[in-house]
């Protein structure tokens, strides 16, 4: 039998699962140095989604069809062994092209991070019945600690975390809750001006695009290019704040007694404190805040015939300080 006829029979092998390719992806974006991972998984009928955004190093794009091959790979780090065997031999990504439906490199730049999709037909490629319930983290006796729970993409998700908790954090969640995501993250890296006047998000890395987006509109565009399918209307209510991100896992996990019986609530595993706490902020600081808000705002009205005679609002919310201009057209204008 040929090498690649023998690769390519493994490679079907080697994933089972959805969970099974959610571990690979989430290895894939560890292996490249990544900081900060999202993951965003969804399911219509029999068609499983995965769209992983990460910090990380990034492919060029002469390898974004490449990684897919086996034996290919664009890290320069040779393979290790990890609790879910070898990796790093370039045969993560060709195994998962080998039974998904798609996997593509959405997009990706040297240096900028990554986005990877994934779709499965889980008829072919299934997955644990039970996809809803979370895991549970019970401490024993001594200073071990057992994870109960159905071996699912969220277990997965979670072990993971907690494997490479030294290293990266994971996010995961549904597309619109990956996007709110991203958004925060963005908006907790990039200044104000650095989102109002950014004339290219591309050249941004991925997991900060989002928080250039001016209106609904640019924020579905944006959330596309990334493998992100949104409505304008769900980009609308991430861009009000009525959507919460999705959580930080290690953030989540809430470590039970061995004697308790009573499950830990989805307020304490849904945690907003994934971007770090809210600080309590002195009156007078937040004034000197809007004083430079408006000197920076002031020419930018001009140029726009906006009233600059206007007071900004500040409000700290989950981790971030959001700071909004009114925007009034000036009687010059007309």
């Amino acid at each position: 039998m040929r090498i690649s006829e023998a690769e390519r029979r493994q490679a079907v092998q080697d994933i089972r699962s959805s969970e099974d390719i959610v571990i690979e992806l989430l290895r894939n974006a560890r292996d490249a140095r990544a900081s900060q991972i999202f993951v965003a998984s969804s399911r219509e009928g029999d068609t499983r989604s995965f769209t992983v955004v990460d910090d990380g190093d990034g492919i060029p794009p002469s390898m974004h069809r490449r990684v897919f091959d086996s034996r290919v790979t664009s890290k320069l780090d040779t393979s290790h062994l990890d609790k879910w065997g070898i990796h790093g031999r370039g045969m993560a990504l060709f195994s998962i092209s080998e039974n998904a439906e798609l996997a593509i490199v959405q997009d990706s730049l040297p240096g900028l991070g990554a986005s990877i999709r994934v779709l499965t037909d889980l008829k072919k490629v299934g997955e644990r019945k039970d996809q809803s319930t979370l895991p549970r983290f019970i401490k024993g006796e001594g200073s071990e600690v057992a994870i109960r729970g159905p071996r699912n993409i969220a277990r997965c998700c979670f072990e993971f975390a907690i494997e490479a908790r030294n290293s990266c954090r994971v996010r995961l969640g549904s597309p619109t809750e990956i996007a709110a995501a991203l958004y925060a993250y963005g908006c907790a890296s990039l200044s104000e001006l650095d989102r109002m006047f950014c004339s290219d998000p591309a050249k941004l890395p991925l997991a900060k695009r989002l928080a250039t987006a001016q209106d609904p509109a640019d924020f579905a565009v944006i959330a596309a290019g990334l493998g992100l399918e949104i409505s304008q209307r769900s980009a609308r209510r991430i861009l009000d704040g009525d959507i919460d991100p999705a959580f930080d896992l290690l953030e989540a996990v809430v470590i039970e007694s061995a004697g308790g019986s009573e499950k830990p609530k989805a307020a304490a595993r849904r945690s907003n404190a994934a971007f770090g706490p809210s600080p309590s902020f002195d009156q007078i600081d937040i004034d000197s805040l809007k004083r430079s808000t408006m000197r920076a705002f002031a020419g930018f009205a001009g140029r726009y015939y906006l009233s600059d005679d206007v007071e900004p609002s500040v409000r700290v919310e989950r981790g971030r300080m959001v700071v909004s201009v009114p925007l009034v057209v000036s009687d010059d204008a007309s």
